[in-house]
C-alpha cells in the first residue's frame, strides 16, 4: 500500500489548487514521516476548524499504515 499516494489523493480532494499538493516521504525502518505541502491559500482547508480535518487525515493515515505494519506521522505545511 502506497501511503504517500493515499495522502496525496485525500489532500487533492479537499483543496482548491490540487496541482499545488506535494508530499515528501521519509522512511526510517517501520516509521514513515509524510510532510504534506499545499498552496498557502489551501492551508486552512487542510487543517479545518480547530484542526478537525487534520486530525481526520492523520487518523485515516494511521489506519492505512497499521494495515501495512508501519507507523506514520503526518506533518502539514
Amino acid at each position: 500500500m502506497d501511503l504517500k499516494k493515499i495522502l496525496v489523493d485525500i489532500a487533492r480532494a479537499i483543496v482548491d489548487n490540487p496541482d499545488m499538493v506535494s508530499v515528501e516521504e521519509n522512511v526510517d525502518g517501520d516509521d514513515v514521516t509524510l510532510t504534506l505541502t499545499v498552496a498557502e491559500s489551501d492551508t486552512g482547508m487542510v487543517i479545518g476548524h480547530h484542526g478537525k480535518i487534520a486530525r481526520a487525515i492523520r487518523s485515516i493515515m494511521k489506519a492505512a499504515a497499521i494495515s501495512c505494519g508501519k507507523h506514520v506521522t503526518v506533518e502539514i505545511r
